[in-house]
């Protein structure tokens, strides 16, 4: 299978997404990279539609076509019915004198092959006695059998598409001419190689789109009328039996749409509860007008409807009818190379990711994958990874981060915004003397704390660090932080106990006011020492010197 839709590395996020939405599960995640399995893959686009990085792209063909065109071969144009939806208030005509612009020999529609293939689809309701008849119109769908409902091969019309009757009706009138498909479909591009010469290129509407625009070439806005123009049904859902008569007898006539829808039909049919009936399968919702590239860029499915309802005539087109054996096609089994673990396997790597019991397969689909046990199988096969599955991850992380909240020594309390308690860790009671978390959680945290710091930083904005708090009831000095995560609404409090620090330092302080209290009266008991010894050095000087005035006096007098 030519790999038609890549993946650009760079854009996938690890959403899972895309296999949310894979009807088949055709992805592989490794790498942190969703990876599309071509093998299983039915081409519906659905991983395209969905992707929110656009990390999955269709295949670009514009410069295969312009090689195409620089061959000197004529290339002419299967312009599919949806175009008329795709672009508001186009005709064939106006369509056509872009197309001759960019250098196409000539522009036919599709639905002249859808002519030639429901006219074929008729003739076996009239002339081969089959129970059941599934139209292949439709890659996908019959991708979906070849690869996944096997045994319902045998119901698959073995009929050409109407883009490969087409293509082969401008091959025979034009022997030298190359033909080129533009549609809504990526399937296309895998059926137009699958199936040798027949197709020589696919574009997308979206291609044919930027091609446009890159040639400055304006779509006129003209529509024209045409009676011979009832295939243009084609590509609504039961759009093909509108074109039938309908009248083979015993037959039921049904259309149906979507993969799943599709898929639970195949189901029944494999189990016998579905018999003489002419079945209509599209993959996409709302048939080709739903194709991947028109709901990525052009969804509105009552518009498009309308669109192509008003434009399609009453009558059939006028076409040479080939003979049955031109628009045979056969369709082939296509092996998978998955394969089915047992059961012991199952249970192991169910176990791994932490289901122990049915009960705990919870079969959310937050993986992609309907059911633990799908999840557990594309394990097996190398498809996915533990890693996966969003209620393993969450408890892990819920368990490693009760783990951190429960085991630290600080303490830690969690607020709303109404200053109700929410949370509250092992530390935290223990500094408030508080026995069960539960005692206390949803009360006002006023029942435990002063609400002052938390009404604060609720005001304020302002966050609150390392704050040296005395908690006066419970004789405890805390240095607490208190952070507003607006995001969350929490108030979120963390407290570290340092009442042992605390009176460490005071009873430094208490030692260190002793020494200087000592200091001090050792200091005024030298001073007092120092004041007498000076008084009575002056008292003794006094007399000394008044022993001498005498003295001197009586030598004078002498």
């Amino acid at each position: 299978m030519p790999n038609c839709l890549t993946l650009k590395k760079s854009n996938c996020k690890n959403c899972y997404k895309c296999i949310r939405h894979c009807p088949v599960k055709s992805i592989r995640f490794s790498g942190d990279q969703a990876h599309i399995i071509g093998n299983e893959c039915i081409l519906c686009g659905q991983c395209f539609v969905v992707c929110p990085q656009g990390a999955k792209q269709i295949v670009d063909e514009t410069e295969k076509v312009k090689v195409l065109l620089q061959s000197g071969a004529p290339v002419y144009v299967s312009l599919a019915p949806s175009f008329v939806a795709n672009y508001d208030g186009v005709g064939i005509n106006a369509m056509r004198e872009a197309l001759l612009k960019l250098g196409f020999a000539s522009v036919e529609e599709t639905a002249i092959g859808a002519t030639m293939v429901k006219t074929e689809y008729e003739r076996m309701l009239r002339e081969e006695d089959r129970d059941i008849i599934i139209t292949s119109c439709c890659h996908s769908v019959n991708l979906l059998i070849q690869k996944y409902f096997p045994k319902e091969l045998e119901f698959l019309a073995d009929v050409a598409s109407p883009m490969q009757a087409h293509c082969l009706d401008i091959k025979k009138r034009f022997p030298d001419a190359k033909t080129v498909f533009i549609g809504p479909c990526v399937a296309k591009k895998d059926e137009a190689e699958h199936y040798g010469s027949i197709v020589d290129a696919v574009l997308t509407f979206e291609e044919l789109t930027e091609w446009l625009a890159a040639e400055k070439i304006e779509l006129g806005k003209e529509m024209d009328a045409e009676e011979e123009s009832k295939a243009r049904f084609f590509p609504t859902t039961g759009g093909i039996l509108k074109t039938m008569a309908q009248d083979a007898p015993g037959y039921t006539y049904m259309a149906i749409d979507g993969v799943e829808n599709c898929m639970a039909a195949l189901r029944d049919i494999e189990n016998g509860k579905i018999h003489k009936c002419f079945i209509e399968m599209s993959a996409c919702v709302g048939s080709c007008i739903g194709g991947p590239v028109m709901e990525k860029y052009h969804r509105s499915p009552v518009k498009d409807y309308m669109a192509v309802a008003q434009y399609a005539g009453k009558k059939d087109f006028d076409v040479r009818q080939p003979e049955s054996v031109e628009l045979r096609k056969n369709f082939e089994f296509i092996e998978l190379r998955t394969q089915s673990p047992s059961e012991s396997q199952i249970t192991e790597i169910l176990r791994q990711m932490g289901k122990f019991k049915p009960s705990q397969e919870l079969n959310c689909g937050s993986c992609g994958y309907n059911t633990c046990r799908e999840k557990a199988i594309a394990i097996f096969n190398g498809k996915s990874d533990i890693s996966m599955c969003l209620p393993f991850l969450k408890d892990k992380a819920e368990s490693f981060s009760d783990t951190i909240v429960k085991n630290t020594p600080n303490g830690l309390i969690v607020l709303n915004e109404n200053l109700e308690v929410q949370q509250i860790n092992t530390a935290a009671q223990k500094i408030m003397n508080i026995r069960s978390a539960s005692d206390v959680l949803g009360d006002q945290v006023i029942r435990i704390l002063e609400p002052d710091s938390f009404l604060s930083v609720l005001n304020s904005g302002k966050e609150i660090k390392n704050q040296r708090v005395y908690l006066a009831e419970y004789k405890r000095y805390v240095e607490q932080t208190v952070v507003h995560d607006k995001e969350s609404r929490m108030l979120i409090c963390i407290m570290r106990d340092v009442t042992d620090e605390e009176k460490e330092r005071e009873k430094k302080e208490s030692i260190s006011r002793r020494t200087v209290e000592v200091a001090d009266k050792v200091v005024d008991k030298q001073m007092r020492i120092v004041q007498e010894i000076a008084s009575l050095l002056g008292e003794t000087a006094a007399e000394t010197k008044i022993a001498l005035a005498k003295l001197k006096e009586s030598i004078s007098d002498e």
